[in-house]
């Protein structure tokens, strides 16, 4: 079975698992799609502004000394939108009701997203070489680990008083 449908049953398998769960999406730390499973949402903006939004979750807890990044949820008028990390390149986003149990979300999303990490692991380890510690490379471009933000350093002050 190609890894694309086991992660489109993972996704399934977490929206019966939550029943106030409105949709799913695992997506690359570069924006595009793996798996969806989310009716009445544009799939590819969502995984465009979902590796968006990781690059800066990362950037924030690198720049506050938080660990790696593991999670961001959002709260809306009308329900939340969480989203986990799936490894090093990848990242499952759920769309929840508003009555949903916050706690369950966090809980399924976190195991999904682990899941999902599992998944492409071993898509990767068939595919290409691993580095130590078994973990896949993070996606790379042009040098860059992509989803990952630039980090601008000011130029030092040459005022001396």
């Amino acid at each position: 079975m190609a890894v694309e449908t086991e992660v489109l049953t993972e996704l399934r398998r977490l929206r019966v698992r939550v029943p106030d769960l409105l949709g799913a999406l695992a997506a690359g730390a570069d924006g595009l799609v793996l798996a969806e499973d989310m009716p009445d949402v544009q799939p590819e903006g969502l995984a465009a502004l979902t590796a968006a939004a990781l690059g800066v979750g990362r950037r924030m807890v690198d720049l506050t000394a938080r660990g790696e990044f593991r999670e961001l949820l959002v709260r809306g008028a009308g329900g939340y939108l969480a989203t986990y990390a799936a490894g090093p390149s990848a990242v499952l986003t759920l769309l929840a009701d508003d009555r949903t149990n916050v706690g369950r979300l966090h809980l399924e999303g976190r195991r999904g997203g682990a899941r999902i990490a599992e998944l492409l692991a071993a898509r990767s380890m068939d595919d290409g070489p691993v580095v130590h510690g078994g973990e896949p490379p993070a996606p790379r471009f042009r040098g860059r680990i992509l989803g990952a933000l630039p980090i601008r350093i000011p130029p030092q002050s040459r005022y001396e008083p």
